[in-house]
């Protein structure tokens, strides 16, 4: 197939990748109109310029300039495809781009607490589109339209499918190692709030007599053994009120964290205090290092406190090449519209980065906390996100805790919810 367009520009390029190279669809690219005339086969032209014999296209103008759009595009279609609309222009192509691009994200409209983009300001949560990956269900329809057009199959191949469980440490221990201050005044709050489940627990675990309920590592161990593709991502911030992880030199936490690493790389979990000071994130960085004994390259930001393109630009900075934040905390579903991997493209910029962006499908606190499913309609939804997966491609990755998944206090219920995930796949063999 051969694609004329008038010119062609960085997030064109980018997004024919996505929909086209990515699935071995071949094409060819051309903004030469008399080569274009001449050439025989099927062709598709992306442009406001008329030829004869070619099927036409007309596109917005947002993959042909550079600047960032000034309010969300609204909801329309094109042959039936439900997309979006650019002044006038519905367009599946530039539709691909804006919400891969994360372009809504630069405007922030809606922001929660801890200053987040809400997924309720998204154009996918407004339209209904968020529990799909729109971006790839886009792809599909385009391809699927230029065959019926051109009378042939183009063989695409679906992407990969991939299982990944990542798992973050905030905090490796929920009574052990602590210091005798912190657990004076942990001890009075239970107290005062008549934890007394707590109190005593805490004083089992500080006595040797029991076990930490967060103590989960041996699991986490067995499960990135039994599945390759597992992250872990610790927290190594200093204390704050966000941020209450014991301290990096502590010997328990680092004989832990050697114990995942033995099986893992493990990843940096960004404080709140690295969201805007790169310098943070380096001492972070650093004390990961020191540990393990080699250079992290995967980052998750704690709380998913992500701010493009701020957070992107800084991990670029600090050699971060791989980010696992890109999801939301109170709603499940595909944040960038794909399950894919996806190079993250800088819209100041316009151009590609080397930062690969793993997105994750939800979150343990999403489903208990935010949206508050039973235990079985919370099975019944990631069941649904694993099928949507494995159907148009990509890595069902989700995200727990180390402190969740041993059923700890109201974390009782979701045991089964957690060993449902390891139900519809098989692990290494």
């Amino acid at each position: 197939m051969l694609i004329y367009v008038e010119y062609i520009t960085e997030r064109l390029l980018y997004t024919l990748s996505f929909v086209f190279t990515d699935r071995k669809v071949a094409y060819e690219l051309t903004n030469d109109g008399i080569a274009f005339m001449g050439a025989k086969g099927p062709k598709l032209n992306y442009s406001n310029r008329d030829f004869e014999d070619a099927l036409q296209i007309r596109p917005a103008e947002l993959l042909f300039e550079d600047e960032l759009l000034s309010k969300p595009p609204i909801k329309s279609a094109f042959e039936g495809i439900e997309c979006l609309e650019f002044n006038g222009t519905p367009d599946v192509l530039a539709s691909i781009f804006y919400v891969l691009s994360r372009m809504e994200e630069y405007q922030i409209f809606s922001t929660d607490s801890l200053d987040r983009f809400e997924a309720s300001a998204s154009v996918a949560f407004t339209h209904n589109w968020l529990q799909v990956p729109i971006c790839d269900v886009w792809s599909e329809a385009i391809i699927s339209y230029l065959e019926q057009r051109f009378n042939q199959s183009f063989q695409a191949q679906k992407p990969r499918f991939y299982f990944q469980p990542t798992f973050d440490i905030d905090n490796a221990f929920a009574y052990a190692h602590k210091n005798t201050i912190r657990t004076f005044f942990a001890n009075c709050k239970d107290i005062f709030y008549r934890r007394s489940d707590r109190v005593k627990d805490r004083k089992l675990v500080r006595s040797g007599s029991k076990q930490d309920p967060y103590d989960s590592f041996d699991l986490i161990a067995s499960i990135a053994a039994n599945y390759p593709d597992t992250k872990v991502f610790w927290l190594l911030g200093n204390y704050t009120k966000l941020d209450k992880n014991i301290s990096h030199l502590n010997p328990a936490q680092q004989d832990k964290i050697k114990q995942i690493a033995a099986h893992i790389e493990v990843g940096i979990h960004g404080s709140s205090l690295t969201k805007n000071n790169p310098q943070q994130l380096a001492l972070e960085i650093e004390r990961l290092e020191q540990i393990t004994g080699y250079r992290p390259h995967s980052n998750r930001q704690h709380f998913l406190l992500l701010r493009l393109p701020h957070t992107y630009n800084q991990l670029i900075i600090m050699g971060i090449t791989h980010d696992y934040t890109m999801g939301y905390a109170e709603q499940t579903g595909f944040r960038a519209g794909t399950a894919r991997t996806f190079k993250w493209f800088d819209l100041q910029k316009n151009e590609v980065t080397h930062l690969n962006v793993h997105p994750f499908v939800y979150m343990d606190g999403t489903l208990l906390e935010y949206l508050q499913l039973s235990p079985d309609k919370a099975i019944h939804r990631i069941e649904n996100l694993y099928a949507t997966v494995k159907k148009y491609g990509g890595t069902f990755s989700f995200l727990w805790h180390n402190e969740t998944i041993t059923g700890y206090q109201h974390w009782a219920t979701y045991q089964d919810v957690f060993k449902a995930n390891f139900s519809l796949t098989p692990g290494k063999r």
